[in-house]
């Protein structure tokens, strides 16, 4: 259900709808709706959003706002993610509440997963 005025929908840049389509698949169980061959929608992820064809990728390098994700077994999920080709590029560290790392999509968009323990 939508609610007024509050974050209903979030969109993230792909250089490969298929590649970001089997990797959220593999890693995430997301599932996906085809808008033509530029754009796909995602649901399962707790909030909805889509990927849009571009050539650009969302770091917080560059500014980014970064989508975290949560896990209540991290270092599985880190797992599951290098073996979909997914790129760690910040080890799990210590945080106040918990613990998380960071990683890169295979179009190279950064991500984070924590949990409260690892």
């Amino acid at each position: 259900m939508s609610e007024h005025e509050k974050i209903n929908y979030l969109e993230f840049p792909s250089k490969d709808i298929t590649a970001t389509k089997t990797f959220f698949s593999a890693v995430f169980d997301w599932r996906f709706h085809d808008y033509g061959a530029e754009y796909c929608a995602f649901s399962g992820a707790g909030l909805a959003g889509g990927f849009y064809l571009s050539s650009l990728s969302c770091s917080i390098e560059n500014g980014s706002v970064l989508a975290v994700l949560y896990s209540n077994n991290i270092k599985h999920t880190q797992q599951k993610i290098e073996q979909a080709g997914g790129v760690i590029n910040r080890d799990i560290f210590a945080f106040p509440g918990g613990v998380r790392f960071h990683f890169k999509d295979p179009n190279g968009n950064e991500y984070a997963v924590w949990s409260e323990h690892d």
